[in-house]
C-alpha cells in the first residue's frame, strides 16, 4: 500500500463521506482543489443531483489575484447562486483536504455570502 498524498486523501475522503451526506434540507457543499484552481458544488445526495456548481473560471478576479482570494470569490459566488435556489443551510465536505489555505478561504467566503454550515 502506498502512503502518498493521493491515497491519504482518498482514505480521509471515504471517512468523511460516511459521516457527511447531503439531504434536501441540508445539501452537501463539496470542494475540489486542483493545482490551477478550485471548484465547489452543492449536491443533494438523496436524489444524486448537483444543484449548484461554481469554478474559479466562473468568477471574475484581477489577473494578479492570489489563489486564496480567488477561492474566497468562488465561495461568495456559490453562496449567491445557492440563495437564488433557496438554499441557506449546507453541510461542508472538504473532500480530504486540510482545512486551511484555499479550502478555508472558500468556506469563509461562502459564510460571508450567507450560507450556514
Amino acid at each position: 500500500m502506498a502512503f502518498d498524498k493521493a491515497s491519504r486523501r482518498k482514505r480521509i475522503q471515504r471517512i468523511i463521506r460516511t459521516r457527511v451526506a447531503g439531504t434536501s434540507d441540508r445539501p452537501r457543499l463539496s470542494v475540489f482543489r486542483s493545482n490551477k484552481g478550485i471548484y465547489a458544488q452543492i449536491i443533494d445526495d438523496t436524489i444524486g443531483q448537483t444543484l449548484v456548481s461554481v469554478s474559479y473560471k466562473h468568477v471574475i478576479t484581477a489577473d494578479d489575484a492570489t489563489p486564496v482570494a480567488s477561492a474566497a470569490a468562488v465561495g461568495k459566488e456559490i453562496a449567491s447562486r445557492a440563495q437564488e435556489k433557496g438554499i441557506t443551510k449546507v453541510v461542508f465536505d472538504r473532500s480530504g483536504y486540510l482545512y486551511h489555505g484555499r479550502v478555508k478561504s472558500l468556506a469563509e467566503g461562502a459564510r460571508e455570502g450567507g450560507l450556514n454550515f
